[in-house]
This record gives C-alpha cells, sequence and structure tokens, in this order.
C-alpha cells in the first residue's frame, strides 16, 4: 500500500473562513470539493503509478475549476486531507501542495498559490517542481524553478516595510533519504520569489556562506523536526550526526539528541549553534510534520495533538536515558 497520511496545520483563524463567500458559491465548492477529495485520494493510494498519475492530470483543471469560483480564497477545502495547506499571518495568500509517488519510491510535488484579491477573481501562481533538474539547490526561483515539497508551517516577519515569509516543507525524496526545508517566500512586484541570502552563519565558530535555502537532508527511516518555537522565537531543527561516520552521506544521518535553530536577526535567520533543548519547556519541542511514512498509521491517523503528545514522551524518554548515562 503507497498511501501516505499526511497531518497538516493551518496557520489562520477559522474563524475568517466563508465571511465573504456567498451560500451558493459555498454550495458549488462543497459539491466540487467532493470530487476532488475522490481524485485526489486516488493520487495517494492508486497502486499504480499510471493510476495516480492520471488521476494527478485531473485533479489540476478540477481544482482550478474550483478556485475560479468567486470568493474561494474563503473556502477551506479542509476535507481534501492529501493536501497541504498555509497560510501567512496576513493572509493576503495560501498555499497548496500535494505529492505524486513514483514507483521507484521517489516524488514529485505539484502546488498553486492563491492570492487574496478585493475583488473575489482569481489570481494563481502554479508551482512547477524543477526540484529534479536542479544540481544546485541553493538557488534563488520564481514560481516556474520551484524546489518542490509538502509545506506544513509559514511564519510572517516584517523588516524595513517588507514582508517575508518563510516556509517550512518535507519532501519524502528517495527510498534512502527525506528532506525537511526551510526558505524564504518574497513577492516583487506581484511575483512570488522563492529562496534568497537569508540564512547567515556569520555568528558561528567557523563561518560558512550564507544559504539561499536551508536543507536538512537525512535517514529515511528517521525522525527529525524543523520548526519554529514560537515560545522560543526561534527556528529550532535537530542536530545530525552520521551512524556509519561518514558525514557527506546524508542518507546515514540521524538526530543526536542536540539541537541547532536560527534566530530573526536584522531581516536575516541567524543560526544558533547549539540549543540546549532542557531550556525548552518540556512538550513544546517542534513536532517533525508530516509524520514519516514508516511511522504513520494508514488506517487510523493521528491527530497533531496526538502526535505531539508522542514526541514530548519521546523526548522525555530520551532526556532520561541521556541524564543516566551522565551519572
Amino acid at each position: 500500500m503507497k498511501a501516505i497520511i499526511f497531518i497538516f496545520t493551518i496557520l489562520t483563524a477559522t474563524t475568517a473562513m466563508g465571511q465573504k463567500l456567498p451560500a451558493a458559491g459555498k454550495a458549488a465548492l462543497d459539491s466540487q470539493q467532493d470530487t476532488l477529495r475522490a481524485i485526489s485520494y486516488d493520487i495517494i493510494n492508486g497502486k499504480t503509478q499510471e493510476t495516480r498519475s492520471v488521476r494527478n492530470d485531473e485533479f489540476i483543471p478540477a481544482l482550478v475549476k474550483a478556485l475560479k469560483t468567486p470568493y474561494s480564497y474563503y473556502y477551506p477545502f479542509d476535507s481534501l486531507k492529501t493536501m497541504a495547506r498555509v497560510y501567512p499571518a496576513d493572509s493576503t495568500f495560501r498555499i497548496f501542495t500535494w505529492p505524486l509517488e513514483f514507483d521507484n519510491g521517489t516524488f514529485r510535488h505539484f502546488g498553486v498559490i492563491q492570492m487574496n484579491t478585493k475583488d473575489g477573481s482569481l489570481k494563481l501562481f502554479p508551482l512547477f517542481d524543477n526540484s529534479d533538474y536542479t544540481a544546485n539547490p541553493d538557488t534563488i526561483t520564481n514560481h516556474k524553478g520551484w524546489y518542490g515539497c509538502l509545506y506544513y508551517a509559514m511564519i510572517q516577519r516584517r523588516y524595513f516595510n517588507a514582508e517575508y515569509y518563510t516556509l517550512f516543507g518535507w519532501d519524502a525524496n528517495n527510498l534512502r533519504s527525506q528532506k525537511k526545508i526551510a526558505e524564504v517566500l518574497t513577492f516583487k512586484e506581484g511575483q512570488p520569489t522563492f529562496g534568497g541570502p537569508f540564512f547567515s552563519f556569520v555568528e558561528d565558530t567557523t563561518r560558512k556562506p550564507t544559504r539561499n535555502r536551508f536543507i536538512l537532508e537525512y535517514k529515511r527511516d528517521a525522525a527529525a523536526s524543523l520548526n519554529f518555537n514560537e515560545e522560543a522565537g526561534i527556528i529550532v531543527y535537530d542536530h545530525l550526526i552520521s551512524e556509519t561516520g561518514e558525514e557527506v552521506k546524508k542518507h546515514t544521518l540521524v538526530p543526536d539528541m542536540d539541537y541547532e535553530g536560527f534566530k530573526w536577526q536584522a531581516g536575516k535567520w541567524v543560526h544558533i549553534e547549539k540549543i540546549f533543548h532542557d531550556a525548552l519547556e518540556k512538550g513544546k519541542v517542534p513536532v517533525g510534520v508530516p509524520l514519516d511514512k514508516s511511522k504513520s498509521n494508514l488506517r487510523e491517523p493521528k491527530t497533531y495533538d496526538e502526535i505531539a503528545e508522542e514526541e514530548a514522551a519521546k523526548q522525555a524518554e530520551k532526556d532520561a536515558k541521556k541524564k543516566k548515562k551522565k551519572n
């Protein structure tokens, strides 16, 4: 079974949804969502690559048709469990992303940016996954050269009257490794730009070049986190080490119970070499969502709260073992 269950967080107030959407439009979208749900199920669960690809080709125009409904921005599409949806704090746009799995265990991602227009008309930027054809992932791209992934979180920062949207994504990648990705989205003259010189290592003991995109690649069946810790106000991620002592082989990297991070400073994310996780409130360590395929129960998907509780329990167990070793 090739199904993958994703748990997503929508970063917007749900009460805002539907306030501007006419009743007739909502009824039409309810019906269209039912059709989209059936198609999207096959994109994830189809037994053959051909089936999944055909259904994906059907899904794209069906989604665009639904989004053409006036004020569709205010329709949450919350029953489409296989499609991730993230919103910025200012609710000026939203991003939909979803995966297509190939028989060789690799993935291609699809997505759209829907702008929140005043007159309810559709303004859309389709996202074209170019990651398989990009030799250097540390690039600045537009929506036509997108580094494809599933976005599971977004935070917004303002600097010198400009808005910066930091996106957190997940890529199942291949049979050997998976990736977590952080990148900054900006809009220049109304056009989206992914990436930029925002990830700085200027305060590191050994300085490294500034990165346009931060990618954490690690062993496929490991569980590593990369997310924003609201209470601490920083990005936190797992420090990785190689199980075999071969750091260049990303598929050997696993978490070692230490954490690194980034702090927002003067319009950049400045690297923090070591974060003492004991300083983080218990249970507040960022949850690595979406879940790894190997860790998920495909028949009974868990809620975000259940996952958070499990992650907190795992962290407490790790802390106890570490303390016992010190003693």
